[in-house]
């Protein structure tokens, strides 16, 4: 991969969540760009399109909680019209789900909370000779993910693939440039230790869960670090097939 400064990705990172200081940190030492950031919950929204990409992180929030953040719908309409003016987009967790919200789909209460490290399976491959989604490049069938949520994408929006998935439903979808997790693959073990330590659940799950936070499992988790490569390569892709048509 290219680092020459012609070569440098324009993102917007949409911060959402409300550890921004982390949570920003997690993102720039992950995504080979430039970032211009942008704190969504506190109202900080980009005035233009004018970027490579944009990248949506976590929250601590629902995006059906309409009353409390009122901040979602306007950015919402942001993120639709970038949709339809071609950037690429990757969503992360509450990312994922705000980019289901925008773009159609349904976000709904779990009824529970899966927390920990998980195994997810991809579902965008029709066969061995299939390469499958892009942002999945490189990654196992099945590969494990650090999660933390309580609320999920029940429906895809219109249009949509799911490509991956496990036990407590969806983890992954794809439209047309745009493609969401609902993992974290950013968190290193300190984060993924700290986000654990603030769940209201007993006691004894919580446990349990830091028990899982080792460094064998971090390391098996790291893999799916790529898909931040896997998603900067094709925002570079996609910008060269921009300016090759204008």
């Amino acid at each position: 991969m290219s680092n020459d400064a012609d070569d440098r990705l324009r993102l917007a990172l949409l911060n959402a969540s409300t550890s921004e200081r982390a949570t920003s940190q997690n993102f720039r030492r992950e995504l080979d760009a430039d970032l211009a950031e942008f704190q969504v919950n506190d109202g900080q929204f980009p005035r233009g399109y004018d970027f490579d990409g944009f990248v949506v992180t976590g929250s601590a929030v629902s995006v059906y909680w309409d009353s409390e953040q009122e901040w979602v719908e306007p950015i919402s309409e942001w993120i639709r019209e970038a949709v339809d003016r071609g950037l690429p987009a990757l969503g992360i967790c509450f990312g994922h789900q705000l980019l289901a919200h925008a773009l159609g789909g349904r976000v709904e209460d779990m009824g529970e909370y899966e927390l920990g490290y998980r195994e997810v399976r991809r579902t965008d491959r029709d066969g061995p000779d299939d390469d499958g989604d892009p942002l999945f490049a490189g990654l196992d069938e099945a590969f494990l993910v650090f999660t933390t949520h309580s609320d999920t994408v029940a429906e895809v929006p219109p249009g949509a693939e799911v490509i991956a998935e496990n036990d407590y439903g969806n983890h992954g979808f794809r439209l047309g440039r745009v493609a969401g997790v609902q993992a974290h693959p950013e968190y290193d073990q300190a984060m993924a230790e700290a986000v654990t330590l603030t769940k209201d659940l007993p006691e004894e799950r919580i446990q349990r869960v830091l028990d899982g936070i080792t460094d064998e499992n971090y390391a098996r988790a790291s893999e799916t670090k790529r898909l931040f490569d896997n998603f900067t390569d094709y925002a570079r892709r996609v910008r060269a097939e921009r300016v090759a048509a204008d």
